[in-house]
């Protein structure tokens, strides 16, 4: 008989990760051996027990999701890391993603459905398994096309949403308390990442790729 996969859970909410250790000790090939509530303890948990796959909430005390996944890997490369989370945001899940982890699923997800995930993660193969809402996936499709262009800083991408409202540069440049000269050179800038020709080329390009 093969050997259980080993799942170390990591969630802030005692409550809900007694309920999920619970949940998944039901299924016959899963075992839980390890649990955590921070982000460090995530990292040291994965580097003393190397456990197959690491069960992980986005909100935990630590220094980010992304930086956490990025550490249990380092720490135990052959760990792999099924997010679940209650977050449905297309940026963060590629975010996660990129980071290394394995899948992201909803907290609404069902126990197949975690199951599931989890299995296809232990496999350490390249597949990743996203369950999320249907608006997420059509924003995912978005943010992917944005990827193949150079990203918008934050401040270009308040640049961009001013110039949707047809602001001047002066304008922009009194809403954001900088300079016009600053402003142009923002402009500059986001004309050559959207490949724009004008103001209003780089407003419609923008709306085609979702940043506004």
């Amino acid at each position: 008989m093969t050997e259980p996969i080993r799942i170390a859970v990591v969630d802030d909410h005692q409550l809900f990760r007694d309920g999920l250790v619970e949940l998944l000790q039901t299924v016959t090939d899963l075992q839980v051996t390890e649990q955590g509530a921070t982000g460090p303890e995530a990292i040291a948990l994965a580097e003393r027990a190397k456990p197959d796959v690491v069960v992980l909430d986005v909100e935990l005390p630590g220094e980010g999701p992304a930086a956490t996944i990025k550490a249990i890997r380092m720490a135990s490369p052959a760990t792999r890391i099924v997010i679940l989370t209650m977050h449905d945001d297309p940026a963060l899940i590629l975010e996660l993603i990129d980071a290394g982890a394995s899948a992201y699923l909803l907290k609404s997800a069902d126990r197949l459905e975690l199951a599931t995930a989890i299995r296809r993660a232990a496999r350490r193969d390249d597949t990743v398994l996203v369950a999320v809402a249907r608006s997420s996936v059509l924003g995912l499709a978005r943010q992917t096309r944005v990827s193949t262009v150079s990203p918008i800083s934050i401040r270009e991408s308040e640049v961009i949403t001013l110039l949707s409202q047809a602001k001047s540069s002066r304008d922009i440049a009194k809403a954001l308390y900088i300079s016009e000269g600053t402003v142009k050179r923002h402009l500059t800038n986001i004309y050559g990442k959207l490949g724009a020709k004008s103001r209003l080329d780089a407003v419609r390009k923008a709306q085609e790729l979702g940043l506004l």
